[in-house]
């Protein structure tokens, strides 16, 4: 609106006159939930949202579960619906496309998306992976391994020849580290081939994600919107949220702490929000919160879409200040649960039984409440969603790939490369390894000196056709002792010149 603030809707019923519906840039870092119903509207919402904050100068991330949202990167159409609720709201309706980057962890729909193994780390492939208590421990353990050696991890070929390097030196491993079993590590190894069945072997790989190319603007500095095609990676809700977490993680190191901005660097959005906690162990919830609490004072702004405000955890729930809540529909106890529920999160307007309220709202309308410049939630009011300059629904096959051949960032992720990493090494080291026992089989010292000594004892000559004559029991003891005894001073001799070598070495 030019004035620090992003319209939304215009209030229809509250105390006193119809007022604007705005979110404040200056605490859009404080986070926000968007739920409501199926087909009331969540996604035009979220279009809206994502275009003001694009007009302010803020680039967007979203994931696309249904790829309605594609559309911002088209100019809308002047609907009779889109006119009438612009002049509603006191406005001109016009029509406007928007920057856009398509992403997808496939590479099918928009640029490929990357991240080695080692950013992912072992708690978030563990939960990715489905792996127990004891599972978990040894991933951590083989980390460990990957560390101390200086092993790059970089795809899940690594990490496989990670695991069979820890199977082949268990007795060692677990003297170190503590108990590593064969069954565990095998466990582990069929997680990983399902995994790579479901396509994550193309997530996993240089060049990697970056951060940076997320948080672009345009020659115009409007904010880039960055979606993410997930009708695919629907399918496959722990990588889905595996990878959103890992991204917000990545975000918290990498980001400087910059306080309270005029406006954020980065706002989220995570459509579908329960898959992020659906079955997440309570590690890994303590992490999400960890991060939204502490992420808004890095300048990033998380937004979470969701049907029912029960579907994200209290903790969570309780950080986010800017709220839109369209309909919910009270069939089952559960959902009328969730209407209490939501109700209750809002500061209430003497005007109207916000419980009542929820389920009344139509399409288009929603019950609204965003931070005031104190930082106290306002007043919830039932307002007017404005309408969205971009196209509402998806773009064609033809659209998207013409847009993603005229991409800032075209090229640069699109081919993958594979550098030397943990795979090779193991490789090399298992090769070195190999080549002194092949020697050692064709002669060596101990070989040596058994000639000698066969030399001095005797050895039988061979006759006529190459076989030897038999020998006399004598000559048998007498044998078997001096090859006895060049095997013995063999290793003796052997050992003494390696601690001279090695004690060389050391003190050089």
């Amino acid at each position: 609106m030019g004035d620090g603030t992003i319209l939304v809707g215009k209030s229809v019923q509250a105390s006193g006159p119809a007022k604007p519906e705005t979110l404040t840039l200056k605490l859009a870092n404080r986070h926000g939930l968007v739920a409501g119903a199926t087909g009331t509207g969540k996604t035009v919402t979220l279009q809206v949202l994502a275009e003001g904050f694009s007009n302010a100068g803020v680039p967007v991330f979203a994931a696309d579960i249904k790829g309605d949202l594609s559309g911002i990167a088209a100019a809308g159409e002047a609907k009779p619906a889109f006119v009438k609720r612009a002049e509603e709201l006191g406005l001109t309706y016009e029509p406007d496309r928007f920057p856009t980057v398509f992403w997808d962890l496939f590479g099918e729909q928009g640029h490929p998306i990357r991240c080695t193994v080692t950013e992912m780390g072992p708690l978030l492939l563990g939960r990715l992976l489905e792996l127990n208590d004891t599972q978990d421990g040894v991933l951590n353990i083989a980390f460990r391994v990957a560390d101390e050696n200086q092993w790059p991890v970089i795809d899940l070929k690594d990490l496989r020849a990670l695991l069979a390097f820890c199977s082949e030196n268990l007795k060692d491993i677990s003297g170190r580290y503590g108990n590593v079993s064969a069954a565990s590590v095998g466990a582990i190894q069929r997680q990983l081939l399902v995994l790579e069945n479901q396509g994550a072997d193309k997530f996993f790989g240089e060049p990697a994600l970056d951060l940076a190319d997320l948080m672009r603007t345009d020659r115009d500095g409007r904010g880039i919107v960055n979606i993410l095609a997930a009708d695919k990676l629907m399918q496959r809700p722990k990588l889905y949220a595996s990878f959103l977490l890992w991204m917000l993680s990545e975000l918290f190191e990498q980001l400087p702490e910059v306080g309270d901005l005029d406006k954020p660097k980065l706002v989220f959005f995570f459509d579908e929000a329960h898959l992020l906690f659906n079955d997440a162990p309570k590690a890994l919830l303590d992490a999400v919160e960890q991060v939204v609490r502490l992420i808004r004072s890095k300048g990033v702004g998380i937004y979470f879409v969701t049907q029912n405000p029960l579907d994200v955890p209290e903790t969570v729930l309780g950080q986010l200040g800017n709220r839109v809540q369209h309909a919910l529909r009270a069939f089952t106890p559960r959902d009328q649960r969730a209407v209490r529920a939501a109700a209750e999160t809002f500061r209430q307007n003497p005007a109207f039984d916000v419980a009542t309220a929820i389920t009344e709202l139509g399409v288009g309308e929603a019950l609204m409440s965003f931070l005031e410049p104190k930082g106290t939630p306002s007043p919830v009011e039932r307002a007017l969603v404005a309408p969205p300059q971009g196209r509402v629904g998806p773009l064609t096959p033809q659209e998207r790939s013409a847009l993603i051949a005229q991409s800032p960032i075209r090229g640069k992720y699109d081919t993958s490369v594979d550098n030397e990493s943990a795979y090779e090494m193991l490789a090399k080291r298992k090769n070195l390894d190999a080549a002194p026992e092949g020697g050692a089989s064709q002669g060596g010292l101990g070989g040596m000196l058994g000639g000698v000594f066969g030399g001095i004892f005797g050895t039988p000559a061979k006759g006529k056709g190459g076989r030897r004559p038999p020998q006399s029991l004598a000559e048998q003891v007498v044998g078997n002792a001096a090859r006895s005894m060049a095997r013995s001073v063999g290793r003796e001799v052997g050992n003494a010149i390696l601690r001279n070598v090695l004690g060389g070495l050391t003190k050089r």
